[in-house]
């Protein structure tokens, strides 16, 4: 039976401890009294499920090895595994101390506390893993604004090297080459990736691996422009979609009515979403180098978002357009 045991109004519970043995959970609560307010449960499954019911305010874990139906080991892995914040503690008896070592090397727990319990040390040892649970959360906490803010600063980098490459590769001055990328890319519902090297990442080394991928990019976008003009240099803009189709077949369907349904949105915002460490493809090389060619051919592609696809249709370029919004596209595609 689930219990909250806590002196003052029913609160969200931070300590969870699960025990078959009535008699246990009854010392369990004179011990703790006001330390913080504790849910209780009698076996492995009770355990899981109040672990998920209160994932979001528990920092300790409690648990029995021998019950019925399981072992505290199991538990104490399946904590680790889904909610690896949450101190884990396990009691049991000097007859089982097999099991307990089997527990430190499953479930990586904090301390094991052997029965019976002397109530002073307990407390001790659960003030001690409350106050190690919520350094833990806080870390937690400053690593994810971290990660958000680096997040920030790759969108903002790629949005501009795609500024900067578009410009100094475009033979015309209208370059709107940068807003159909992007237009595109976001329809396409972009996803900038989480990469577990930012956790040990600064700054300067983001900084330093972006160049370097940029780099790379853009010779290849540069190569691969090149060799568009040479191949299509009697072609002009209106053949825009046959062209598309030379250089990225199967990537693509045309539609009943004239427009390109994408077959495969990754490679359309490729270079915004790849992990640093991932090679660009060539695929995604050769509609980069498309767009800018397209361009200076003085047609660009539009976006139309389906309800089951995306779908793009060639357009002949107008007047010159306003300078690209950098900033708000760093806002849209980054937060």
């Amino acid at each position: 039976m689930e219990q909250v045991i806590s002196n003052q109004a029913i609160t969200a519970p931070q300590i969870l401890f699960v025990d078959d043995e009535a008699t246990a959970v009854k010392y369990f609560q004179r011990a703790i009294n006001s330390l913080a307010p504790v849910v209780t449960g009698s076996s492995v499954e009770d355990g899981k499920r109040l672990l998920d019911e209160h994932a979001e305010t528990l920092l300790v874990l409690v648990s029995d090895q021998r019950m019925p139906g399981g072992y505290g080991n199991e538990l104490l892995v399946y904590a680790r595994t889904k909610y690896p914040n949450i101190v884990r503690i396990l009691t049991t008896a000097y007859s089982e101390l097999e099991q307990t070592v089997e527990a430190v090397n499953q479930g990586q727990i904090h301390r094991y506390i052997q029965k019976p319990w002397e109530i002073s040390a307990i407390r001790m040892e659960l003030k001690q893993a409350l106050d190690l649970a919520n350094l833990r959360k806080e870390h937690a906490k400053l690593l994810r604004e971290k990660v958000m803010v680096w997040k920030k600063l790759i969108a903002s980098n790629r949005i501009g090297t795609l500024h900067t490459l578009c410009a100094s590769l475009a033979a015309s001055e209208n370059v709107a080459t940068v807003q159909t990328y992007l237009s595109i890319a976001k329809s396409a519902g972009i996803d900038f990736p989480v990469e577990p090297d930012w956790h040990a990442m600064d700054y300067s080394d983001i900084v330093g691996v972006e160049a370097c991928r940029s780099g790379e990019f853009g010779q290849a976008v540069r190569k691969q422009l090149d060799e568009i003009r040479q191949r299509f240099q009697n072609s002009s803009g209106a053949d825009g979609i046959r062209i598309l189709e030379e250089l990225l077949v199967g990537k693509f369907q045309i539609s009943g009515n004239g427009g390109i349904a994408l077959s495969n949105a990754y490679n359309f915002a490729e270079f915004m979403e790849a992990r640093t460490d991932t090679p660009i493809s060539a695929e995604h090389v050769s509609w980069l180098a498309f767009l800018i060619w397209l361009n200076d051919a003085g047609y660009s592609l539009h976006p139309i978002k389906l309800e089951a696809s995306i779908q793009f249709t060639l357009k002949a370029l107008g007047i010159p357009k306003e300078p690209v919004d950098l900033a708000g596209w760093i806002h849209q595609l980054s937060d």
